[in-house]
Formats: C-alpha cells, structure tokens, sequence
C-alpha cells in the first residue's frame, strides 16, 4: 500500500543572493527542488524553507509573475528576490501593501540599543524589554508599524505585512541596516523625540526648569528640552558632539 504520507510533486526555486542569510550554506546560490503534496501557495512554501515572506520583494514561476496566493504546481521554476533588489521579472505583483509616507517601528527584546539610536535621528521605534512575540504582531498590525527583529521566527507570523531581520549583534551596523533597508536618509529629524520612551520633545525656557538643574547645568547651560511623554529633561551635556556626529553620518544623503 503507498505511503500517502509520500511528497509525489516537486518544484525548483532560485533565491537571490540576498536571501542567502536565511539559507543553510550548503542551499546558497543554487537551484533548489522543492518537494511537495496538493498545490500550497507560494507564500507557505518559500516560509517552508526558512525564508520570511517580509524579506520577499518580487516572485516569478517560469517567468511570469505571481503573488503569494499563487499555488505551486507540479514542475513549476521559481524565483524569489528581496524586497530592495532589482525585479528578476518585467512588471512584478504586488506583494503587499504599498509603504507608508513615513516609517514607524516596533522593536523586539533584542534590539534596545537600536531603538534608541533610531530615536536618536527622530524615528518613531516602540520597544519595551518585555514584549512577548504576539505582542509585538498585535502593535505592527494595528499601528502599521514594521517590525525590526532578531527572530527571524517573528517574521513568519502570517499577518505581518513589513519586517526585516537585523542581521548585525552591533547596534551602529543595524542602524545603517535599517537605514539602508527602509530608505531612510533625508527623512529624519534628529534629536525631536525622548530617547528613553519615544516621546516627542518639546523646548522648555530655561526659567522653568531651574530647580530641577544641578549648579553646574544651571551654570553652563540655556537650551532645554522635555518629553512630552515621560518628562524626562535633556540639554546638550558634555557627549553631545559625539550624537552629532553619529546622526551626520547617518542622516547624510547618499
């Protein structure tokens, strides 16, 4: 008696060299067969070898263009590129709906340093140390936040429209990843929200803070700024010069 359990259908898929990340070494840059049963959609089957359906840019089945729902068929040649490569097809679907005007973030428990940096150059980056998965989801679906990560796992989540996987454990290479991956020079305003809780800041006259300065900041320093969110108090102290210089480099047109 056969084996119903048996994959009696195969396809083969290309995967840019840019998605090679999310491949064991020995699957990268080459054709790979695809073993399946019914007809999946395309989607399932590409998150079925390790890939996240947020990576993906533009699909091809022998040629042609498709979107997630296709469903693979017998014998079908695919190609799969990232979400900033150049199309490997004329006219690509649509895969997901279109970018916002301006990006807003949620960040995994992974990625707190990141978040600041990101405040740092104005961005609106959500994180809190105790996010479990879900809700992290819960927050990208219902605030159109993309999700920034260091589970790739995360990213599978099927309601999920824009995410990427950090690749880097060093916080400036994962700004200028993130800065790369969502385009994001020229569209920043640095040094406009709370470093510790994403708040918008707001300038305060230096006459209404002056009992909560130490005599040396109320000595040296006129300029003052507070959280609206958190009231958290900022002037430009001693390491100031140093976040100039990193927002320089990464708020600088390409």
């Amino acid at each position: 008696m056969p084996d119903s359990t048996q994959r009696s259908f195969t396809a083969s898929f290309t995967f840019d060299a840019e998605l090679s990340d999310f491949l064991p070494t020995a699957r990268r840059n080459r054709r790979l067969t695809y073993h399946f049963n019914d007809n999946p959609s395309i989607k399932d089957a590409i998150e079925a070898q390790g890939i996240p359906h947020t990576e993906v840019g533009w699909l091809a089945v022998n040629g042609g263009p498709v979107g997630f729902d296709y469903q693979l068929q017998n014998g079908d040649g695919v190609d799969v590129g990232p979400v900033n490569g150049s199309p490997g097809v004329a006219a690509p679907l649509p895969l997901r709906a279109q970018p916002p005007e301006v990006w807003r973030f949620v960040l995994d428990v992974y990625l707190g340093k990141l978040a600041r940096l990101l405040r740092l150059l104005g961005c609106d980056a959500l994180y809190r140390n105790d996010y479990h998965d879900r809700e992290i989801v819960q927050v990208s679906v219902a605030e159109g936040r993309a999700v920034l990560t260091r589970d790739r796992r995360l990213l599978h989540a099927r309601v999920l429209e824009h995410g990427y996987w950090v690749r880097s454990t060093d916080p400036e290479v994962q700004l200028a990843e993130v800065i790369r991956r969502f385009h994001l020079r020229g569209q920043t305003a640095p040094f406009s929200r709370c470093l510790a809780c994403n708040g918008v800041m707001e300038a305060v006259p230096k006459e209404a803070v002056l009992e909560e300065l130490e005599p040396k900041t109320r000595r040296y320093y006129w300029e003052f700024w507070r959280c609206a969110a958190c009231g958290k108090l900022y002037w430009q102290g001693s390491h100031f010069d140093r976040l100039v210089d990193l927002v320089e480099i990464y708020t600088a047109p390409d």
